[in-house]
């Protein structure tokens, strides 16, 4: 048996999967860098990405309604104040600022996450992958319809895109990533009358996005690019923090503190 192959099945015998190990991985480098590093001064607001409240079949990218109500209060009670992420993607907030996003469009944002938020009076925005509120990826357990994004959207949550099915745009000819953009911006206004001119860059870290499929973006109308990452976030994008499972209040301080804004999730 060729040595390639006979790893692979080592591997799978023992459990090891691409994910688990990416898992681990990111929980221990979370861990080891909110001991290890200092607080960095910041001039600007910040805005967390978020995917799913309660749904742990999202792995890494769900944090659980207890978990995150936390985060909340022990954000105000070291004095930061929500904002809308526009503002801070205009360069309009200050360093105490934040703001919240929610990426994919899933059922626990409706169910979990939009009622902590109202009990705070927190403005927030989502990002739908609208193939996957037409149902044609997940049932109706797993990802919004569009009906409830409306509802949310009536609730004062900014709707915006998070392409046609989620695929990495590192990949994309500009070609591909126009359908995807334009897609998805078309299908938001045909079901629910929105006009989305924000994006969030599905995966969102260095090698996610290009060039072209910028220039695509601009064209196809949208004004604001979201990354998943700091200070690694691809040119003309604008950043978001990413909120892990692993996020307990130390991490989550660390990370207010801008300890993990170097730091990239699967690179």
């Amino acid at each position: 048996m060729p040595l390639k192959q006979a790893l692979r099945s080592v591997a799978r015998t023992v459990g090891l999967r691409r994910t688990r190990v990416a898992a681990a991985r990111m929980c221990c480098e979370r861990h080891v860098l909110a001991t290890l590093s200092s607080r960095r001064e910041r001039s600007v607001g910040r805005i967390l990405c978020y995917h799913s409240i309660g749904q742990p079949d999202w792995g890494v990218n769900d944090v659980s309604p207890e978990r995150f109500r936390r985060q909340i209060e022990l954000s105000l009670d070291r004095g930061f104040r929500f904002v809308p992420a526009s503002v801070i993607a205009r360069g309009a907030s200050g360093p105490r600022d934040l703001a919240i996003t929610f990426d994919d469009g899933l059922r626990s944002v409706f169910d979990n996450a939009a009622p902590i938020l109202a009990d705070y009076k927190i403005p927030w925005s989502l990002f739908v992958v609208s193939e996957w509120a037409d149902g044609k990826r997940f049932g109706p357990e797993t990802a919004l319809g569009w009906r409830e994004v409306e509802k949310l959207a009536a609730l004062g949550a900014e709707i915006g895109s998070h392409s046609a099915t989620h695929p990495d745009f590192g990949k994309l000819s500009g070609v591909q990533a126009a359908d995807e953009l334009g897609d998805s911006r078309t299908t938001i206004e045909k079901r629910t009358g929105i006009v989305a001119d924000t994006f969030a860059i599905p995966l969102g870290q260095s090698g996610n996005w290009s060039a072209v499929a910028g220039e695509a973006a601009l064209k196809t109308g949208y004004d604001v690019i979201y990354a998943q990452a700091e200070e690694t976030r691809p040119a003309g994008t604008v950043a978001r923090t990413f909120v892990t499972r692993f996020d307990t209040p130390r991490i989550f301080k660390a990370l207010l503190g801008g300890t993990f804004d170097r730091w990239e999730e699967w690179v």
